[in-house]
């Protein structure tokens, strides 16, 4: 059954699918504007449920977009300790208060910028530290207990590979395909905790058109930025979305 909705929170809900296709396209600090317009309407813990199905979604079109660009050694680097956080976050998911985590981890990714900002003034001082084995153990972890808690591991996993200096049509393969496979392991995990139902299958597919809309203007703009100023837009979202994290607002 569709719940009863005024035309604003329809629209808001139809922005925040878009968000998720703009996230998927090289972006994942807009992740946090889908992350709070689904909760505020549907709740935290529930919305989770609802973006899931959504994200894989998401996530199936941006490798038919962009997976052939993906950095395999990368991928099989980050992904077994993110898994082991998507189970760490599943165990612990009705024992945490996700709004206590989230500000957590929004300290730390702020903290991690500031080290990504020092590291690009005064390169000797860290720059090894991204190609130790722990630097990607650390950030899986954070990374897939994020993602089960709250949905926003996009900007953990961006400055991870921001940290490890992959081009930007790299980074976007490498998490696209990362995030699908995670979130297609989540998917049973969020089915037995009652988060995933036939009726949020039914909003989502609703909102489903507003997906490959935002991915492909994502595309777009992906395709006239530099770079330089790739990182930078992609730093400063990150930014954003762990102040957002923080401050809660």
């Amino acid at each position: 059954m569709i719940p009863s909705l005024g035309f604003d929170e329809w629209l808001m809900l139809f922005l925040g699918a878009a968000g998720i296709g703009l996230s998927k396209s090289g972006f994942p600090g807009i992740s946090m504007f889908h992350v709070v317009v689904y909760a505020a309407i549907f709740g935290t813990k529930e919305s989770t449920g609802l973006l899931l199905p959504m994200l894989v979604l998401g996530d199936c079109i941006a490798i038919c977009v962009f997976g052939r660009k993906a950095n395999w050694l990368q991928v099989r680097r980050l992904l077994p300790p993110t898994l082991a956080g998507v189970v760490i976050g599943w165990l612990i998911m009705d024992r945490m208060d996700p709004e206590n985590f989230k500000r957590l981890v929004g300290i730390v990714i702020l903290s991690l910028i500031g080290l990504q900002c020092t590291r690009a003034q005064k390169p000797q001082w860290f720059d090894q530290i991204p190609n130790r084995r722990w630097f990607a153990v650390l950030l899986g972890l954070l990374a897939g207990v994020t993602t089960m808690l709250a949905n926003a591991a996009g900007p953990v996993v961006a400055l991870y590979l921001i940290s490890v200096k992959l081009p930007k049509w790299e980074l976007i393969g490498t998490s696209a395909w990362l995030f699908l496979v995670l979130n297609v392991c989540k998917l049973p995990l969020s089915y037995e905790l009652g988060l995933i139902t036939q009726q949020t299958l039914l909003i989502g597919l609703l909102l489903a058109a507003g997906i490959p809309a935002g991915l492909y203007l994502g595309r777009w703009l992906v395709e006239r930025i530099s770079q330089k100023w790739f990182n930078i837009i992609l730093l400063s979202f990150t930014a954003f979305a762990a102040i957002r994290m923080i401050c809660l607002i």
